[in-house]
């Protein structure tokens, strides 16, 4: 059973969260400007793309990276704003009207709500998205959210390596510089992306031995913001 609790709104454990940050920039954005303008295909216009771009801080996806590349980005070339975009649509805090992006009277209340913001963004975005749909190969890894979480609330409470996680979920072997990448591949994006995106996990990478690792540990926020059966099992965390 996965449990997402109420946080306030000046609780300091949301500020671990891309999408929320992300989200509430968006709808702050909205509501100062009146709406986003639109493209045909009704995407966001490039002014803004370029806007969020420098003003999300996206984990991996920095403004001085991006624009290094490209002078010029569309919204589907920053894959967390489209993402975002659906979110707040199918979510009915915002709408498409006349060629603009448009907030709900929910979306404006939630845009200086924090705490409740994260409760209806961010347990519909793990939970319910199909996160194979926007990944590199559109392959979903076997299994299901409330083991996937369980069992990570218990290996990764002091810290652990993408690998070791893989391999508890479906044994070892599988790694980025053998056969098994694509079975790696679809675990990172379909599981550990979305937990990083929703600022629950943390990852990060080393060189060892002429190899990269991929460490993954849980954020303050994954302990305040999840109730799950595992949780009797955890270890104090010690305090020096």
């Amino acid at each position: 059973m996965i449990t997402f609790q109420t946080l306030s709104d000046d609780h300091p454990d949301l500020a671990h969260s891309p999408m929320l940050r992300a989200a509430l920039l968006t709808l702050q954005y909205t509501r100062e400007h009146g709406a986003i303008g639109l493209t045909k295909t009704m995407a966001f216009k490039r002014v803004f793309v370029h806007w969020a771009v420098e003003h999300f801080d996206w984990p991996g996806r920095s403004a001085e990276e991006m624009f290094r590349y490209n002078k010029v980005i569309n919204e589907y070339e920053f894959p967390p704003l489209e993402l975002l975009h659906f979110l707040l649509i199918r979510l009915r805090l915002a709408r498409h009207f006349k060629g603009e992006f448009r907030l709900t009277k929910r979306g404006a209340d939630l845009a200086e709500a924090p705490g409740r913001l994260f409760s209806e963004l961010v347990p519909f975005f793990v939970l319910e998205i199909d996160h194979a749909a926007y990944s590199r190969f559109e392959e979903a890894p076997f299994g299901k959210w409330d083991v996937w979480m369980n069992v990570i609330n218990v290996e990764a409470d002091h810290g652990t390596t993408e690998k070791a996680l893989f391999g508890a979920f479906y044994g070892d072997g599988p790694d980025w510089d053998n056969a098994g990448w694509r079975q790696m591949a679809a675990f990172s994006s379909c599981v550990l992306r979305p937990l990083e995106w929703a600022g629950l996990v943390v990852l990060s990478a080393d060189e060892l031995a002429g190899k990269q690792v991929h460490h993954v540990f849980k954020t303050p926020l994954w302990r305040s913001a999840l109730k799950l059966d595992t949780d009797a099992q955890l270890q104090p965390i010690s305090v020096q």
